[in-house]
């Protein structure tokens, strides 16, 4: 029973619904429920410390010892924003400030787990002057930055106190590259124990260059000179006369961008389980997680009359060309690429054959149902883990059974598309907007790569035999209505957002508001309404799977079932425990497994955190921990004036079988596991990402005939007319 009130605790301060400080208070009690059980009790903690790595050595310590956290997650979280709040110039605080000027990494190495190797490392990059100067642009692709930032971050993972990880945090800001150092403190709060509860301020804020398009940061600089402060409305790049144009509102968003940046923050390629605990199914999460940036990206071009999009091919023309008006904040602007080029080899990173060789390596293994690893041994594909394997070896990332024969298909066709413009270095170019995750999206032929590589992973799933009645039938279970309550329907708002770090900040110079103002799609709040009935004579436990499924393509045509089930997108997963007989369940919109909230702003987040500790209280950022996620305002794609026909495909499915933890239907699980599992978790769903439309459909009858699975017939209208903020 301890055990299990353990982790109930613990996973209520994952999902950010418990404080630590409750957590911690909360646990106390358990141990001085009586003096015999306080053994098994430190024991419980001593297990569910090693299962869950955001409770460390040092809270375990704390626990026993019973004595309060040294810091607070207000205090941690103010010393973030300070970090972070004008990356470019020297740190605003004057604490921190100080840190950076006396604190030495390499003094006390009993600061460090690893005994303070990656501190002594990453210090004689320093004294000998080889790392990458400030006012450089910075590329997580560019070897020699990546290696730097991850000995950054080697620094943080391995910090035994949360003042060990804050000094050395203030000592490399002012000692290293503001695009490495923000990269590294960035996964450190992500990864490290000592991070936990921290919400993290979006990178549109901190780093408006990437964001945000030149016209505006030059009338930023304006407003600053002039010291009239503005609010400077952000057109998407292009032309009418661009057909892309229409679809630029989803790939320029802002809030898609953070998803897509932090995605890769949370599941980065570079990840060994050295580093603390294993990403569970990474490679899965990987292809479903793109998958569905696809589908979504398709989905959004049926909205506005466009076909789907079409896979980028080595050996034929990229047709679509890509002017990002963007420039970074040192290095120059983004480079554009016209229309209609072919793919040209790119001096120091592949070939083009290598390319298609690397393709053609894959599409043999999945033809042979198997791959090699490097000590020449056969991994069998075809089962529902091949999919985790065959991820891990097209991005590629650490956790690629066979790098140097499979290669890195995805790692380096991003950097073969973001350097068309300037393949030879002929010019010297800086990275072009393939090279950073936040700003990949906005170029068409992002959706263009990863539609080819979804084509990969669908030749591997179409070889997988079809599910059988008996693997998605729930014995006693049947859905009897879906419904919509509200209106599907979707509108385009403005939102404003703080650009002051776009501009230098002069010590006598009044500070004055820049904003920054461009549309997003959002959508009016809306439930499902679902009936089931539970036809046992005990209590079940059932999987609630839902997706949206477009009806027609853009011909109007009726896609086929075995068509469209490629096309859906996944809007939510829950568990629910149904009673025998009827059972009446209503989810609201808003709490989607598969998305996230707006981020507070920097000023906001600051503002919070400066009052708590002020005032000696404590803060609770819990939903806002986690920045990974489709925001929850673009959940529905835009659909028509008129309306446009989606199919709403809901499976209820056996949740006791299908679990991989305990009480799933009281928990959160990170609030956005759908896409971006749980830290140090196992993924909460046994069963393939997807299920059970990720197979193909066979023969005349079908898991659609099953009585726990429903589909009916909605539509999705968009309102013309945008709202203000």
């Amino acid at each position: 029973m301890a055990r299990l009130n353990v982790i109930r605790l613990r996973q209520k301060v994952r999902t950010g619904s418990m404080s630590r400080v409750e957590y911690i208070r909360q646990v106390r009690e358990l141990i001085a429920i009586t003096a015999s059980m306080r053994v098994l009790v430190l024991c419980t903690l001593v297990a569910a410390a090693a299962a869950w790595p955001s409770i460390g050595e040092e809270l375990l310590e704390e626990f026993q010892n019973d004595s309060p956290p040294s810091v607070s997650i207000a205090k941690k979280q103010l010393d973030i924003t300070h970090l972070v709040d004008r990356i470019y110039d020297n740190i605003r605080d004057p604490e921190l400030q100080a840190t950076a000027e006396s604190f030495k990494p390499d003094e006390d190495l009993s600061l460090y787990s690893d005994d303070g190797a990656a501190a002594q490392r990453l210090m004689a990059e320093v004294n000998g002057h080889t790392l990458l100067q400030q006012h450089n642009w910075f590329s997580l692709f560019n070897p020699r930055h990546r290696e730097e930032a991850l000995m950054f971050f080697d620094v943080l993972i391995h910090c035994k106190t949360w003042e060990s990880f804050i000094n050395n945090a203030a000592f490399f800001r002012a000692n290293m590259n503001e695009g490495v150092f923000l990269y590294g403190l960035y996964v450190g709060v992500i990864h490290s124990p000592l991070g936990q509860g921290i919400a993290l301020p979006p990178l549109y804020e901190v780093t408006p260059h990437m964001f945000t398009n030149t016209e505006v940061i030059n009338k930023a600089y304006t407003a600053k000179m002039t010291q009239q402060g503005g609010e400077f409305e952000m057109s998407f790049t292009g032309t009418l006369k661009n057909k892309e144009q229409r679809v630029a509102y989803f790939g320029e968003d802002i809030g898609m961008n953070m998803h897509h940046v932090t995605w890769h923050m949370d599941f980065p390629f570079w990840w060994k389980d050295s580093y603390g605990y294993h990403l569970d199914r990474k490679g899965e999460l990987f292809f479903w997680a793109h998958h569905q940036l696809t589908v979504r990206f398709d989905a959004e071009r049926l909205s506005n009359w466009l076909d789907p999009v079409d896979e980028l091919h080595w050996d034929d023309i990229i047709y679509e060309g890509f002017a990002p008006h963007t420039s970074y904040k040192y290095g120059g602007e983004f480079p554009a690429r016209p229309d209609n080029v072919r793919f040209e080899d790119v001096h120091g990173v592949a070939r083009v054959r290598d390319m298609i060789i690397t393709e053609s390596r894959i599409r043999d293994a999945i033809a042979h149902g198997y791959i090699v690893d490097k000590d020449g041994n056969s991994i069998d594909l075809m089962n529902e883990h091949g999919i985790d394997v065959l991820g891990d070896i097209i991005e590629s990332s650490m956790y690629s059974p066979n790098v140097q024969y499979y290669g890195s298909l995805h790692n380096v066709a991003h950097i073969m598309l973001g350097r068309q413009g300037d393949p030879h270095g002929k010019f010297n170019m800086p990275p072009g907007v393939m090279e950073h995750f936040e700003t990949a999206t906005r170029d068409p032929s992002f959706f263009r790569l990863h539609k080819y590589m979804n084509n990969i992973f669908k030749e591997h799933k179409d070889l997988l035999p079809p599910y059988s009645e008996e693997q998605v039938h729930f014995a006693g279970v049947s859905l009897e209505n879906v419904a919509i309550e509200g209106e599907l329907r979707t509108f385009f708002e403005k939102f404003r957002f703080s650009i002051k770090n776009a501009v230098d900040k002069g010590l006598s110079v009044e500070e004055k508001e820049i904003d920054a103002l461009t549309l997003r799609l959002n959508h009016h709040e809306f439930n499902y309404s679902i009936d089931v009935n539970n036809n046992n004579e005990q209590d079940v436990l059932g999987t609630v799977r839902i997706f949206l499924c477009p009806r027609r393509d853009s011909n109007g045509l009726k896609y086929s079932w075995e068509e469209r089930r490629w096309f859906c997108i996944e809007t939510d997963k829950f568990w629910k425990k149904l009673t025998p007989g009827a059972n009446h369940i209503v989810r609201s919109s808003s709490d989607s497994s598969v998305t996230v909230p707006d981020m507070p702003s920097l000023e906001a987040l600051m503002k919070q955190a400066n009052d708590a500790v002020a005032n000696g209280v404590e803060i609770d950022l819990g939903k806002h921990e986690r920045s990974c996620g489709i925001p929850n305002r673009m959940l529905l794609p835009k659909g028509k004036s008129g309306g446009m026909e989606f199919y709403l495909f809901v499976a209820v499915t056996n949740g006791e079988e299908e679990k991989t933890m305990d009480n799933p239907e009281e928990m959160e699980h990170a609030g956005t596991h759908a896409h971006c599992g749980i830290h140090g978790e196992k993924y909460p769903d046994k069963r393939p990402m997807g299920y059970p439309l990720d197979r193909h459909f066979h023969g005349k009858h079908t898991i659609l005939d099953l009585p726990n699975v429903k589909k009916t017939l909605v539509k999705l209208f968009h309102d013309e007319m945008e709202k203000d903020p």
